[in-house]
């Protein structure tokens, strides 16, 4: 069974592109939440979700499985690819 792949990200961020992008390579599918493209009276609840995952609350912020990475980190995107 495929890990289910969430990336939170800003639509302006080039980190955000390039791990987008990656995840597009490999033939991923992923639910993709930009912040900044959200409906206003969902921005907090994201937020929130964000700050869960990572305190920094910075972007991207990609959740593979139960794996989160913070960061375009395209070694660690494609290790958590890979063991899928």
């Amino acid at each position: 069974m495929a890990k289910r792949i969430k990336i939170y990200s800003i639509s302006t961020c080039k980190h955000c592109r390039c791990a987008k992008n990656l995840l597009i390579q490999r033939g991923a599918r992923f639910e993709c939440q930009d912040l900044d493209l959200a409906d206003k009276d969902k921005v907090a609840s994201i937020m929130e979700e964000v700050r869960r995952l990572n305190s920094k609350c910075s972007f991207p912020t990609i959740v593979i499985g139960e794996k989160v990475i913070i960061g375009y980190r395209e070694d660690l995107i494609e290790e958590a690819l890979d063991n899928e």
